[in-house]
């Protein structure tokens, strides 16, 4: 890549069009098409990083080459024109600014529709969670990811003026920098609510297309067709899942397989340490351990209301990279380089009905844990349906 972006800094000198100032931090900027295409060298594939439903992401160059970006090139179906609502949606969305939201930097609406993001340098949770196994994530790192994701999340649905809710968190719209920092993506404006609101309707009648990815759609929007920040609480929550036990949360084998139907089952028959990454067993504190287990299966609670609000996630995965960091550090003497599984893995245990684990902060969920015969039921319907009848983003 460093050969390409070398050859790229001589095309752009070449071809660039007059020189412009830098873009200026914070405005969104509308782009021409033939920057788009000197930024992206005519988008070739060899400057192709992601592609999906959605479309094609680009690595690119601005600014006399010294500024790297990301270039979404949107896919439209035919006859789709949503240039008006962009540039509105666009200048908005550059307008927010949280430390774990990936910055919008500006779009293109000439000849189809390209949007032009900050470039985060590596790759996004899923690739690290499904797809590299020879740097693998840290318990910590990935309990700081998470704790990131909830924060940006907490943003959106409560420190803007209009809750914005993310109708698509999964591992491929969160992105690491080069700390291992989570950066949420594809966060859109038109997911805002309208004042007053506790929900927008999807589907329908409306204009709107459905929202999310099979696997992480909350059931209950997918029986309403409402969305509400509690299905971004609930998409969170199959996350955080798929972070502790690096498995997907959607796999169709003999029989498709539900992440937190696995989890609920492995709890209901006692055998909960089996849902723990291999790479994670005995690395884990067993009292974060019940902690994070208890809020994320809280978060895919069948029933939008039970669900904890983000910002009550937030907190309690805070609380649960305490007892982690102050854990390793008592340990620190048996295993200084924390390579070696220390932690017992017998007392993987995930009594979370007690309320033992933790202190006040965890016992608020402690009394209002999932009934396994409500999710039992309530997930055969809902996967029933969602396999029929809803069309998602590809994953």
């Amino acid at each position: 890549m460093e050969g390409v972006s070398k050859l790229f800094r001589t095309f752009w000198k070449r071809s660039k069009p007059k020189p412009s100032s830098p873009l200026p931090e914070g405005l969104c900027h509308q782009f021409s098409l033939a920057e788009m295409k000197i930024a992206t060298n005519n988008f070739d594939d060899k400057l192709l990083v992601g592609e999906g439903g959605f479309g094609r992401v680009y690595k690119g160059f601005i600014d006399d080459c010294n500024r790297t970006v990301a270039i979404k090139r949107l896919k439209l179906k035919p006859g789709q024109d949503l240039r008006k609502n962009l540039r509105t949606e666009m200048v908005l969305l550059c307008q927010l600014h949280h430390p774990n939201l990936v910055r919008l930097i500006g779009y293109c609406i000439d000849e189809g529709m390209n949007i032009v993001y900050e470039f985060i340098v590596n790759g996004d949770l899923s690739r690290k969670l499904f797809r590299d196994y020879h740097d693998r994530l840290s318990w910590k790192q990935r309990l700081k990811i998470c704790v990131g994701v909830a924060r940006a999340l907490h943003y959106l649905h409560t420190g803007v003026k209009q809750t914005i809710i993310h109708g698509d968190v999964k591992p491929a719209n969160i992105l690491l920098d080069k700390n291992w920092e989570a950066k949420l993506s594809d966060f859109r404006m038109s997911n805002m609510l309208s004042p007053g609101f506790k929900f927008m309707e999807i589907g329908g009648d409306t204009d709107t297309t459905i929202c999310g990815t099979l696997g992480y759609m909350d059931p209950q929007y997918v029986f309403t067709q409402r969305l509400t920040d509690k299905s971004d609480v609930h998409s969170f929550g199959v996350v955080l899942l798929e972070v502790l036990c690096g498995r997907k949360a959607f796999e169709l084998m003999e029989e498709p397989h539900f992440l937190p139907e696995w989890v609920k089952k492995c709890k209901r028959e006692g055998t909960i340490n089996k849902i723990i990454d291999p790479y994670l067993m005995g690395k884990i504190a067993p009292e974060c351990f019940k902690i994070y287990v208890g809020i994320a299966i809280s978060c895919v609670r069948i029933n939008g209301e039970a669900r904890p609000t983000m910002g009550e996630v937030e907190l309690i995965l805070e609380h649960a990279l305490e007892l982690q960091q102050s854990a390793d550090a008592a340990m620190k003497d048996v295993d200084p380089t924390g390579d070696v599984c220390i932690y017992p893995i017998d007392e993987y245990t995930c009594n979370v009905s007690s309320g033992e684990a933790s202190p006040l902060i965890f016992e608020t969920y402690s009394s209002s844990m999932p009934e396994l015969e409500e999710f039992s039921s309530d997930s055969d319907r809902s996967r029933e349906y969602i396999l029929n009848s809803a069309t998602p983003n590809d994953q």
